[in-house]
């Protein structure tokens, strides 16, 4: 482990962050606010790229809220068979989509305890559409973060993902959450990988935790 104090560490994590992606963004395509609602939904435990081809025929063939809600969850499931759990999946998207024409008026609300609410939504989901949609300040741990976050000695090997998203939040800034959010999970996703991490390549290699 570096002996490096902590705050260095995160200093010289972040400038390696921006200097990797200084234009970070969320990798799920969407153009209505419901549509990214229901990719984050449809993303656990799947990867992006397979979210996204997914959604292109979905939203394609179901273009609005409502008729989603109307649509056969049996042919919903079909779209998303891809994608695993596809038959939980297709009932939760049917499911938000009633909910939201009923109770919102067919929008996503800037409201984190009526998100929670919604079928397959958990406060991971809630803080990664609502920072996307309207700049809510966020860390949301999902497995990339986490994984960073303990190879790098932020949080403790046994932290919960609550724990680690209330230790990020005191290590950064506020108005920075949602872009290190970003940042770490493109990390993650491509350079500290679950499985054979590119640490040759790694610039803060010295300064990390994992071995």
């Amino acid at each position: 482990m570096s002996r490096l104090l902590k705050k260095e560490r995160v200093l010289l994590f972040e400038d390696y962050l921006e200097e990797l992606y200084p234009d970070a963004r969320c990798e799920l395509e969407y153009s209505k606010d419901y549509e990214l609602l229901i990719a984050v939904v449809l993303s656990a435990q799947t990867t992006d790229q397979r979210v996204n081809s997914v959604t292109r025929i979905l939203f394609s063939k179901y273009p609005t809220l409502e008729k989603l809600a109307n649509a056969p969850t049996d042919d919903i499931a079909q779209i998303l068979l891809p994608i695993g759990t596809f038959q939980k999946k297709a009932q939760f998207v049917v499911s938000i989509a009633q909910k939201l024409v009923s109770e919102q008026d067919g929008k996503v609300p800037n409201d984190p305890e009526y998100l929670v609410t919604l079928p397959g939504v958990g406060r991971k989901t809630v803080n990664v559409v609502l920072s996307n949609l309207y700049n809510y300040p966020a860390i949301a741990v999902d497995t990339h973060v986490e994984r960073v976050s303990k190879r790098m000695g932020f949080a403790k090997k046994d932290d919960s993902v609550l724990e680690v998203e209330a230790k990020l939040q005191k290590l950064y800034k506020k108005e920075h959450w949602s872009r290190r959010h970003h940042q770490m999970v493109l990390f993650g996703r491509y350079h500290c990988k679950a499985i054979h991490p590119e640490c040759e390549h790694c610039k803060i290699k010295d300064i990390c935790c994992y071995k």
